[in-house]
């Protein structure tokens, strides 16, 4: 079943999710807004966007270190400093900061981009496209794929969680908003690698940190 934009925001009223949650409920539904309704409530993402408007400028600013060649600071915030205090939320940091550590994400969110850098890669997406040669009437379609695959490697909340690939950062976000009570809010990063931008021998840290975290 088509996903229409009217359907979207059906949903969208219905839950307050963001838009993208409210489409992949929809497809996983097969356009069915009340199950889709009840795959968000599941997922936690309803209830998260109800608390996303409040203030959270209390938290934590975690570091890690791997094996003295990875360095990752990472700032997320809570509403209260009680919830900064919680074990379940500083274990959630550890594991964002792993994550980025692994991953390599460049920003937080789509938001974070700036429209030149998504125009400059949809356009190398889509002249590498017509160089295969692809069909014109599918081309748009590959592109889209394309630029979904960018915003995960990219993208801190679009990227799979490493402990469980079966979940995204953004949905993994959403769980802990609902369980915790409160508006969280993953604000920023920086990752530091040893010799980063200098020529050197290959070494693939990052995949050690991710089989750290697979343990």
């Amino acid at each position: 079943m088509e996903i229409t934009a009217s359907l979207v925001k059906e949903l969208r009223e219905k839950t307050s999710a963001g838009m993208l949650d409210c489409k992949k409920a929809l497809e996983h539904t097969n356009g069915d807004v009340d199950k889709a309704v009840d795959y968000l409530r599941e997922k936690g993402l309803s209830s998260a966007a109800k608390k996303s408007g409040r203030i959270a400028s209390e938290g934590l600013i975690e570091s890690y270190i791997h094996g003295g060649k990875i360095g990752v600071l990472i700032e997320v915030n809570s509403e209260t400093d009680f919830v900064a205090k919680n074990d379940e939320f500083k274990t959630f940091v550890k594991d964002l900061a792993m994550q980025v550590a692994a991953s390599n994400p460049k920003v937080v969110s789509r938001n974070d981009l700036t429209d030149e850098e998504i125009q400059h890669e949809k356009e190398v997406q889509t002249n590498k496209v017509i160089n295969e040669g692809k069909p014109e009437h599918i081309a748009n379609k590959i592109v889209e794929g394309r630029m979904e695959k960018y915003f995960e490697e990219v993208c801190l909340l679009d990227q799979n969680f490493i402990r469980d690939p079966s979940i995204k950062i953004s949905e993994l976000l959403a769980q802990k908003i609902s369980k915790i009570g409160e508006n969280l809010v993953i604000r920023r990063f920086v990752r530091y690698e040893v010799g980063e931008g200098l020529e050197k021998r290959e070494e693939n840290f990052a995949d050690e940190v991710a089989k750290q975290m697979n343990m």
